[in-house]
């Protein structure tokens, strides 16, 4: 079985049946929502694809390479995706790119220094990055920014031998920006195995709000109903993927995509879902 089914499922079951009903005041939507949701998945056993519906593969793959990029503007990406399009101000840029963010925003290169850091400790327990600018983000009910990080921090440890990724979300929307997170990392933490030549350890995904939106309900009752069946994903990165995704390589892009897509067969598709922003 497809792990990242099973947690999923059982988490979506979770809120449907216990979660909190509440009027969210910014989206105007009722959300029903959970505190403190934990995903803890094996990756040497199994990419985390979820099967139970058709995510869009390319998608999550170019916005991590886009990521590596440390780019804010989004000319580059929008050859595979138009997802970030909503959060462009000037110049086509997105302001709290999370990529700018772990590059260049806070004066240093996040993502090479802690590169450098376990490749010089791999005891080390410092590999944090950040892309939740305090001096900038959250805690002011007046300022509306077009967006604020919601993957805010991960952090980078080898435990055991095996490099292990830990994301914290602030804020996460269980039916589109959950699936598409967890295989966004997932891919980032292979990335960066192999950039450190140390095999697959766990990615944890910590969630303080998990939420699922009205509009969402009847989808998500139809995952819940559904059995999960799909065999483990095998991924091995590409050689050098940390290098090439640093120079905007497209066809780096174009090979994880054939990669994940032959052994990807998602149950029916539930319809077109909308995007609350």
């Amino acid at each position: 079985m497809n792990e990242f089914d099973h947690q999923y499922q059982n988490i979506l079951k979770d809120i449907m049946e216990n979660g909190y009903a509440e009027k969210n005041e910014r989206t105007g939507h009722i959300c029903k929502s959970l505190p403190g949701i934990t995903i803890k998945l094996d990756l040497a056993k199994s990419f985390p694809l979820l099967t139970l519906r058709q995510i869009p593969l390319k998608v999550f793959i170019a916005e991590q390479v886009w990521f590596l990029m440390g780019k804010r503007n989004l000319d580059w990406l929008q050859d595979f995706t138009k997802i970030w399009d909503d959060f462009a101000e000037e110049n086509n840029c997105v302001e709290a790119a999370y990529g700018y963010r772990w590059r260049k925003h806070f004066g240093r290169d996040q993502l090479l220094g802690l590169i450098e850091l376990l490749q010089q400790d791999a005891s080390s327990r410092h590999g944090v990055i950040l892309m939740w600018d305090p001096a900038d983000d959250g805690l002011s009910s007046g300022t509306q920014k077009k967006n604020v990080p919601c993957p805010y921090t991960f952090t980078v440890q080898i435990i055991g031998g095996k490099l292990c990724l830990h994301l914290v979300v602030r804020s996460n929307d269980m039916m589109l920006g959950n699936p598409h997170d967890t295989a966004g990392f997932a891919l980032l933490a292979h990335i960066m195995a192999e950039k450190l030549k140390v095999p697959m350890g766990f990615l944890t995904v910590s969630i303080s709000n998990a939420h699922i939106y009205d509009i969402h309900f009847d989808q998500a009752q139809s995952i819940i109903d559904r059995q999960p069946t799909h065999k483990p994903i095998d991924f091995k990165c590409p050689k050098d993927a940390l290098d090439k995704a640093q120079s905007g390589d497209k066809e780096l892009v174009e090979t994880i995509f054939q990669s994940l897509k032959s052994q990807y067969h998602p149950q029916a598709s539930l319809g077109r879902m909308k995007i609350v922003l």
